[in-house]
Order: structure tokens, then C-alpha cells, then sequence
């Protein structure tokens, strides 16, 4: 009899009450998070991976299986016509141990010092500036009296000239002159000496100058770019008299080499037209690698620096936490900042160390450029004895007993003399493995000859004990059967305690099952 179940109204599906065109809310198709199967490989695939597994095994197989002992065997100078050959080829082979050692140590030296960011060396960068006239009221003779109109026939006007060149110490100490470069007041020399460098520069020039290892360095090798502004209160139109140079991309990557190029001078020459003299100013954008930056005070004030690279900033603020014993006891990646620390990190006051690079990011400036001033001279007074305006700046080359070493690191023989001298000592030590075999057939037939019966006897008890060792079944065979109490006693007197027991279990337990 089946059962009565009360009938109820059947509701009819309904729509949710988003529109048309509106994106329904809730989940989405379900996908795993975790992998997706790969595709399958093919029996050709699956063969060349097992191929090449066994090529690979055969070779770490033969690798195994070559010989590399490379100290004679003892006795064998009892067994040669020549024993002080044995006493030679030691003493070769502690010399070898000593100068591996120290080529060794020496290159990692050299590759310290080539490594280093330190490797610069300051030097003085010495600029002349100096102008010519043409065609100024002064040096015109006459007026061209065929023309219609009683002016010169050509427009006055003046050439600047741009020039510098690394010194010698020797030319620093016998030409004093301030050193500029770090401090941005700059002034020139006086004129008494400026003549007479304007003198000795006409005579021989600045690119002239004999300088053995800095002759590489050219003026514009220090600077990524050069501006001139002009003093506009001066000019009638002051927006042609604008002059700019910026170093080409592609020599700005190599820069950092002393190699010149295309467009590495030393002499920058420009013409303005103007019969008055005029204010000017020369910038000089420095071009350095690594960059360095002008720090914040707040940086500056911990690092006592207002100069240096990123790297130089981070390792002296790292160096500041350890002297003041700063870093966490627990937590090493933390340290406690004082009131110093917190003007240069900001937020609150604990500071992690892998993020010492972005604290530093943050107090990073440009280098403001170079500025040197100079006055045009137009007037007759000053080219009666014209004199140029001398700088020196102070820049940073590298050392170059770093370029002399750098070919050492990158020697392209050494790979090649390292092969060389691993096939040498895999033929040394075959030959010292020869000669461990040839000594053990002569100790195996000298012993043979003084005495075949007792001999023959201890061979053949060696190599049963040995095949016993190896089949494992040492104390079931012969006159050296064991019972069970022996088996059973322990202690030091036991057979636990022999060679044979540890060799044969040692036998068992690296037999594979």
C-alpha cells in the first residue's frame, strides 16, 4: 500500500532581479589551484631522457673509477735502482703544495683589489678659458668706401675656447693653484700666473702635457654634459646665445674605460656674435660611474659624508649600527634606531636591515653641476696681453694599478694552463698507480721466494678469510666453526669484538636487497 503525501502548489522558477546587461555576483566556474597535468611524453622522449641518464652515469662511473693519488707509495726506494728519486719526487711535491697555495692566495688578493668600489684615485682636472675677438670696432682699419651704406662688412663677434687636461704631481707642485671641486666657490689664479701658464699653453698645450698613465683621460671623459649660460641683462636677444653638449648615449655606457672615441676631446671652441663684453657661466654636469649623490643632512649628519655612491652610503650607515651596537639580540634583521636614525628612516623606531637600500634611495640628490664663471673681454686694453682664466677641479680616475691588474683576472690562458695541468696530474697519478701495482708484485713474489711454503699458506688463509668476509659466511665453514654460546657471549673478549665480525657486518649491511 503506498503511502498518501499531501499535495502542495508547485512555485515557479524565478528570475533574479539584475538587470539585462548587469554582471551577477557569487562563484564562479570552480578551477584547482594546484598544478595542471603535463602533457604526456612520447616513447621517443621518454628513450633519449634514458639514454642520456646512462650516459650520464657511465661518465660519473669513469670519473669515479680514475686514479688520484698522487703520493708514492712506502718502501718503494727499496725497490729501484735510484732510491734519491724518491726523496726528489717528494720534494717537488711539497713544492708544488707551496706554490699552489700561494698563486692561489695571491689571485684572490688580485681579484679583491680589482673588485673593490674604493679603486679611485683623486686627481687634479686643470680647465683654461680664454676668448678671441673678430671684427670689432677696434680692429677695423677702414670702411669700404664703394659700399652704399658706411658700415663694417662683417658683424663683430667672439670665440671661446674650453680646455683642460688631467696634472702631473709634478705640474701641481711647480704651478700652485687652488684646488677646487669638492667646494663649489671657485676663483682663478692671478694674473701673474696666469700669463705665464697662457705662455707655457701657447708654447706646448694642454694635450701635449707628457703624463704616462693619465694620458688616456681626455676633458669631456669626466663630464656627461656642458651648458654656458649668459648673463641676459646684457643681451639684446639673449635666446640665441645659448650653447649646450651632451655626451652620446653609447659612450656614456663605456665611460667608465679610459679608451677614447669619436667623441672624447679636449678642447670645446664656441662663436657668438657681440661687441660687448658679457657675463658667462659654465656648467659642468659631472659624469661618474658608479653615480655618486649629494646626501641629505640628515644621512650626511650619521655617515659623515655628503658625498658618495649608494654603496658607499649603505655599507657607512651599516657600519654606524654596529658602532653603536644597535642590531636586536633576537631579531638580527632589526635594530633599534636612536635620534639620528629616525630623521634618516622615517617610521617609528625599529629599522630592518634588508631594507637599508630604500632608506638610503630616499636622501639621494643629484650633484648640482659645476659652475664657472668667466667675463668675455671684447676691449683692445685686454687683448694687448690677453691672459685665460684657470681651474682646476677635482675628479676621480681610476687606479691604475687596477687596469694593470685586470688583465691578470681576465687572463683568457688561465682556463687553458688549468686544463693543461689537470691532464698532467691525471697521467701523474696513473703513474704513481703503476708503480703501486709493480711494488705490490715485487713484495708479492720477493715473499714468495724467501719463504713458498709458509707463504703460500698465509696467502691461501687470506684469501679464504677474505671470501668468507665477502659471502658473508664467516664461522660456517672449516676449522674455524663457531658454536652458538660464542655467538651469544658479548663483552670484550666476545667475537663481536674481532676484524672479521665488523667486516662482515659492515659486508651485510651495504649489500643491496
Amino acid at each position: 500500500m503506498q503511502a498518501q503525501y499531501r499535495t502542495f502548489a508547485q512555485q515557479v522558477p524565478q528570475r533574479s532581479p539584475h538587470g539585462a546587461n548587469q554582471r551577477r555576483g557569487g562563484i564562479g566556474p570552480m578551477m584547482s589551484s594546484g598544478p595542471h597535468p603535463s602533457v604526456p611524453l612520447t616513447q621517443a622522449q621518454i628513450a633519449q631522457q634514458q639514454q642520456a641518464q646512462a650516459h650520464a652515469n657511465e661518465l660519473a662511473r669513469r670519473r669515479s673509477r680514475k686514479p688520484t693519488d698522487k703520493n708514492i707509495p712506502e718502501g718503494v726506494e727499496e725497490s729501484i735502482v735510484d732510491p734519491d728519486a724518491v726523496r726528489r719526487y717528494k720534494a717537488l711535491r711539497d713544492a708544488e703544495k707551496t706554490l699552489d697555495a700561494i698563486s692561489t692566495r695571491k689571485r684572490l688578493d688580485v681579484s679583491d683589489a680589482t673588485n673593490r668600489n674604493s679603486s679611485k684615485l683623486s686627481k687634479i682636472l686643470r680647465i683654461w678659458i680664454s676668448n678671441t675677438v673678430e671684427d670689432q670696432a677696434w680692429q677695423v682699419q677702414g670702411l669700404n668706401v664703394d659700399a652704399f651704406d658706411f658700415t663694417p662688412n662683417m658683424e663683430a663677434s667672439y670665440r671661446v675656447k674650453i680646455e683642460g687636461c688631467l696634472l702631473d704631481p709634478d705640474e701641481i707642485s711647480s704651478t700652485p693653484s687652488p684646488i677646487y671641486g669638492e667646494e663649489k666657490d671657485l676663483a682663478s689664479s692671478s694674473a701673474g700666473d696666469e700669463a705665464q701658464l697662457v705662455k707655457n699653453l701657447s708654447r706646448d698645450g694642454p694635450s701635449q702635457n707628457p703624463m704616462s698613465s693619465l694620458a688616456n683621460y681626455r676633458f669631456s671623459h669626466f663630464f656627461r654634459a656642458l651648458t654656458v649660460d649668459f648673463d641676459h641683462s646684457s643681451l639684446r636677444n639673449g635666446a640665441e646665445q645659448a650653447v649646450e653638449w651632451k655626451k652620446p648615449e653609447g659612450s656614456s655606457k663605456t665611460s667608465s674605460t679610459t679608451t677614447n672615441s669619436a667623441s672624447d676631446f679636449d678642447e670645446l671652441t664656441f662663436k657668438r656674435n657681440g661687441d660687448e663684453n658679457v657675463n658667462i657661466t659654465i656648467n659642468l654636469h659631472r659624469h661618474e660611474v658608479p653615480e655618486r649623490y649629494e646626501l641629505s643632512p640628515e644621512l650626511a649628519e650619521v655617515v659623515d659624508m655628503t658625498e658618495a655612491t649608494q654603496q658607499e652610503a649603505v655599507a657607512a650607515l651599516w657600519e654606524y649600527i654596529r658602532l653603536w651596537n644597535l642590531q636586536e639580540d633576537e631579531e638580527k634583521r632589526n635594530f633599534r634606531c636612536d635620534e639620528l636614525l629616525r630623521k634618516v628612516i622615517g617610521r617609528g623606531d625599529i629599522g630592518f636591515i634588508p631594507l637599508l637600500n630604500e632608506y638610503v634611495t630616499q636622501h639621494l640628490r643629484p650633484l648640482p653641476p659645476i659652475s664657472l664663471p668667466y667675463t668675455v673681454r671684447v676691449d683692445y686694453d685686454f687683448h694687448k696681453d690677453p691672459h685665460a682664466t684657470i681651474y682646476d677641479v677635482q675628479v676621480l680616475v681610476d687606479d691604475p694599478l687596477r687596469t694593470s691588474l685586470q688583465p691578470l683576472v681576465n687572463n683568457t690562458e688561465y682556463a687553458a694552463m688549468l686544463k693543461e695541468i689537470t691532464l698532467l696530474d691525471e697521467q701523474l697519478a696513473r703513474l704513481i698507480q703503476a708503480t703501486a701495482v709493480s711494488k705490490a708484485k715485487h713484495s708479492f713474489f720477493s715473499s714468495l721466494s724467501e719463504d713458498p711454503a709458509n707463504f703460500v699458506k698465509n696467502w691461501l688463509s687470506s684469501q679464504k678469510r677474505d671470501l668468507e668476509i665477502i659471502l658473508g659466511d664467516n664461522g660456517r665453514s672449516g676449522g674455524d666453526m663457531l658454536t652458538a654460546d660464542e655467538w651469544r657471549r658479548g663483552g670484550t673478549g666476545s667475537v663481536w669484538t674481532t676484524q672479521n665480525a665488523r667486516e662482515s657486518v659492515n659486508v651485510l649491511l651495504s649489500r643491496q636487497r
